[in-house]
């Protein structure tokens, strides 16, 4: 009898084993569901909002489809095979233009195309040239205004295009400083942005395109005076500025007098910058900034109640507007959230209906992501610094193995939302931490100067005392912090293994900066004029020569212990390929093995599909090998 209730027990605790959830082990999710190219994204609709568009994968790249609204048949108008299209618009009503470059090397070129697919054709496909959009003249269905570096690769000259037509016109020529240009609400140009003497900041301005463009106000780089558009009556501009205040805030600026007018909108903690407003009503609507995620105000009664209406239905998802027809009476509407990549949905305001168009990511299951939760800590000298933690599900916050991820820029930030490497990390049994350290953008003037000239010195230290305190914490296990960056942060995972040879047990360094004097040497033409604000902000290789051998990784690269790993594009225009290949061979010189991985159709970033699964099978692999090894 005892025997027999030995084995009822023990088949009893089995199937409970079996069945009861998870509570440490997560499922296993394929890599490839984390880095696949979505199922359909970046949703438009036409002006007379007849008609979706989207991009979808066709031969593993993102390519345009067109699909009438109410119909469950699209047609694809792309057929592009070498690289993903990187953005789109409708021109007109029977129109797509469609940028694309070539194996990374950022010189986007305009296609257009008809809703049909018929009538494929390059607009500016210029060898070494970069194409931007100045203003997409939605009144002016066949022209749009567009910025070329052809005259001079350092700088933007504006033109007007014909898009039928493929005639071009010379607008205005760039007399070698000016950074942008902005137009009216009737297209016409009347804004140039520019850089004088290297470092100071100018609004050039004119009453009419007939006239010549005037300075109307000079200023430290230090200092912002962003024009985001005309006020409706085109005599005014709405701007966000930072003008004898630390947070920029949003401002009427009399421009013609030089006169910041009415304070429209301000926060005491952040940078504000957003502010968006309807073409057909003529008002504005929203302003919009980010704490630790994105924050609305509204401006609009109409705007608000829409919100409102549609939290209704899509409840706690983040929510944004992506697409409107020229009527404002049919939108597409996008969620998201810090675990889900989302949906797109068809909203009709005269019918009140709201559809559902598809998901973006179906096989991502958001039940089974994690939470990005919102941190702060101290640096050494009393900063504090905000930031992100995300947890493997089921884990208690105690001696995990972590990534510390420093986000690239480095003047950018992080933000909450889905990210498809953290939850992947997160996926397989790490603990992600991002950081947004000194200099990071949003948190106003005196924090991001506090970043200049500190590549390497406090900015890291931002860095290094944010693993410090997931220590302290008891949150990571010492000997099991892993450092992974792009871009800055790349540079930064470098500057960690030299400064701190044995805090990471692993580092991972995707297309960063390894040598300052050379990577200054080696920018995009088209960076040159900005080159003395960048030896004010980053430094200069003449002047700060001491520093710059003390925070160049390669220079130093014999104090490198960590194990590494190293990914680059071959055609980054950002951080030359010499940048991994001096970081690659100073530790090959001491005969250590270097992890190195070169995709040659890559620039800045790995885009292509199978490029993207390439990079990351090696780096869990690698990230494994080392973190949990016992």
């Amino acid at each position: 009898m005892k025997k027999e209730n030995d084995y009822l027990l023990s088949l009893m605790l089995f199937l409970v084993l079996l069945f009861m959830p998870k509570a440490i082990a997560q499922d296993e999710i394929p890599l490839e569901d984390f880095f696949r190219n979505p199922e359909k994204s970046s949703y438009q609709i036409s002006p007379d909002g007849m008609y979706f568009s989207y991009r979808a994968p066709y031969e593993s790249r993102m390519n345009i489809f067109v699909q009438k609204v109410g119909s469950k048949k699209a047609i694809r108008i792309t057929s592009v095979t070498d690289r993903d299209i990187a953005g789109y618009y409708w021109a007109n009503p029977n129109m797509i233009l469609y940028l694309k470059d070539i194996g990374g090397n950022e010189n986007y070129s305009i296609y257009a195309v008809d809703k049909s697919g018929k009538n494929e054709k390059c607009l500016t496909c210029f060898e070494g040239v970069r194409t931007q959009i100045i203003d997409d003249l939605e009144d002016m269905p066949d022209e749009i205004i567009i910025g070329l570096n052809k005259r001079d690769k350092r700088v933007f000259d504006a033109y007007r295009l014909n898009i039928k037509t493929g005639k071009m016109e010379l607008i205005a020529e760039n007399p070698g400083n000016i950074q942008g240009w902005m137009t009216d609400h009737d297209g016409k140009l009347r804004v140039a942005l520019a850089i004088v003497d290297g470092i100071n900041t100018q609004i050039l301005y004119r009453e009419t395109e007939k006239d010549e463009f005037k300075a109307v106000y000079t200023g430290s780089f230090k200092e912002s005076l962003d024009p985001l558009f005309f006020t409706f009556d085109n005599k005014k501009l709405y701007v966000s500025s930072n003008l004898n205040r630390d947070k920029s805030a949003i401002y009427i600026y009399d421009i013609a007098n030089n006169k910041l007018e009415d304070l429209i909108f301000e926060n005491d903690k952040y940078d504000v910058s957003g502010l968006s407003y309807s073409k057909k009503r003529k008002v504005l609507t929203t302003i919009s900034w980010t704490s630790w995620k994105g924050q609305k105000h509204f401006l609009d009664e109409t705007t608000k109640k829409l919100y409102e209406r549609l939290e209704k239905d899509l409840g706690d998802y983040e929510i944004a507007i992506t697409g409107l027809n020229k009527n404002e009476d049919k939108m597409i509407i996008r969620t998201y959230s810090d675990r889900s990549l989302g949906a797109y949905y068809f909203y009709d305001v005269k019918t009140d209906k709201l559809d559902k168009i598809v998901d973006v990511s179906p096989w991502i299951d958001e039940n089974k992501m994690a939470v990005q939760k919102p941190i702060k800590y101290i640096a050494r000298d009393g900063l504090e610094i905000e930031g992100y933690l995300t947890l493997p599900k089921g884990v208690d916050a105690k001696n995990l193995p972590v990534v510390v991820n420093p986000h690239g820029g480095p003047w950018a930030r992080d933000r909450w939302g889905f990210n498809s490497e953290v939850q992947f990390l997160v996926n397989r049994g790490y603990a992600v931490f991002q950081m947004n350290f000194r200099g990071s953008t949003g948190y106003g003037k005196e924090f991001w100067t506090k970043s200049f000239k500190q590549w390497g010195l406090s900015m890291q230290n931002d860095i290094t005392d944010g693993v410090y305190w997931l220590i302290r914490e008891g949150i990571a296990d010492p000997d099991k912090v892993a450092i992974y960056g792009g871009s800055y942060g790349g540079y930064a995972t470098l500057q960690g293994i030299v400064v701190n040879p044995t805090l990471y047990a692993a580092a991972v360094d995707y297309v960063g900066v390894s040598n300052m004097f050379s990577f200054l040497k080696t920018i995009p033409p088209y960076w040159k004029p900005m080159l003395e604000m960048m030896y004010e902000m980053v430094g200069d290789p003449v002047k700060d020569s001491i520093q710059f051998a003390a925070t160049s990784p390669a220079l130093n690269a014999d104090k490198i212990m960590t194990p590494l790993f190293v990914a680059q594009g071959k055609n980054d225009p950002r951080v030359n390929i010499n940048e991994a290949d001096q970081i690659v061979n100073a530790l090959k010189k001491r005969g250590v093995v270097v992890d190195y991985m070169v995709k040659d159709n890559e620039g800045h970033g790995f885009r292509n599909e199978e490029n993207r699964f390439d990079f990351y099978k090696a780096m869990i692999k690698f990230l494994d090998a080392n973190l949990k090894k016992e």
